[in-house]
């Protein structure tokens, strides 16, 4: 089984206002952990600018425009309070989308058995004009409609187990039956959706978290809820927004996982993509904040990837 890194420096460059939790570091500390033993078998590659063509796959051109042109020569220019640009975020932007592309492109034609995709930005917050949430463009969107366009993949899945609700894809998803999103996140939190009741036209599956919950209500929520939903999508390319601060040292967030759900929630992933899609997984990093719950989650995440394995109860 190999898996595929994608990630660039340029990444790293996206610099928000001083102690801003979406931080240049959290980028560090995951390819330092990389850098270990255990993850030598990577295959690796740096993600290239990503096109415009393909971000008008996901969003208009009239609001990539206005997000070029906010791109400051100095300093920050906020999009909105949480949300700011600065003279390397658009191209941190264009390798998060050259990055979600490639991957489809590699576990498509069989390069590869599924890739992670190391990038920020984060995307899932990104409607299709407007950004909000620390993100600027929805890379898992762009990628689900990538693999239709240019694969001919009738069903794409994206499932999304950041503790926050993944509302830009939501609202781009909301009325394609042949694109599935599923979502667990902490309710109340931002952006305030996510409800049971949405549901698109079918399409849509949440299962709210409530504030200190822990693994066993994740792996419930996910057992009855979104799992269950994946199969009978039975989708021909399965994307994961993979953030991880429903990890319990998180500060932005009352949920108390640790990196074994992680580690389960990616296997299980996984048997649903072997049963319906060859194993053709891409995750894409979203969230998380405390970077020895992000390093250690997404470590496991990564070497679920690797190597799968039986899944435990």
């Amino acid at each position: 089984m190999t898996t595929l890194l994608l990630t660039h420096a340029d990444c790293i460059e996206h610099a928000p206002p001083e102690g801003h939790p979406e931080r240049p570091d959290r980028l560090r500390a995951i390819m330092a952990m990389l850098e270990a033993e255990p993850f030598a078998d990577l295959a690796r590659e740096e993600a290239e600018m990503g096109s415009i063509e393909h971000i008008a796959m996901a969003h208009p051109q009239d609001y990539i425009s206005l997000i070029e042109g906010a791109r400051p020569d100095e300093g920050l220019e906020p999009l909105d309070p949480d949300t700011w640009m600065g003279p390397k975020s658009w191209d941190a932007a264009l390798r998060s989308v050259g990055a979600a592309t490639r991957a489809v492109d590699a576990v498509m034609q069989r390069d590869v058995e599924n890739a992670f995709c190391a990038i920020r930005p984060p995307g899932h917050h990104a409607e299709s004009n407007r950004a909000m949430g620390f993100c600027l463009f929805n890379s898992v969107a762009i990628a689900a409609h990538y693999a239709r366009d240019e694969y001919l993949a009738e069903r794409v899945a994206v499932v999304d187990f950041d503790v926050h609700h993944g509302n830009g894809t939501q609202e781009i998803f909301w009325d394609d039956p042949d694109l599935f999103y599923a979502s667990s996140h902490q309710m109340p939190l931002f952006p305030g959706t996510g409800g049971r009741s949405e549901t698109g036209v079918g399409n849509i599956f949440n299962a709210p978290l409530t504030p200190n919950d822990e693994g066993e209500q994740f792996r419930e929520a996910m057992s009855t809820v979104i799992l269950p939903a994946l199969d009978a999508f039975a989708p021909d390319l399965l994307i994961i927004s993979a953030g991880f601060d429903a990890h319990r040292l998180d500060p932005l967030a009352n949920i108390n996982l640790t990196e074994e759900d992680f580690g389960w929630i990616t296997l299980k992933l996984m048997e649903l993509a072997d049963n319906h899609c060859d194993g053709r997984v891409v995750s894409m990093l979203e969230g998380g904040y405390d970077l020895k719950g992000l390093t250690s989650s997404c470590g496991v995440h990564i070497q679920a990837l690797m190597h799968g394995g039986t899944v435990g109860s």
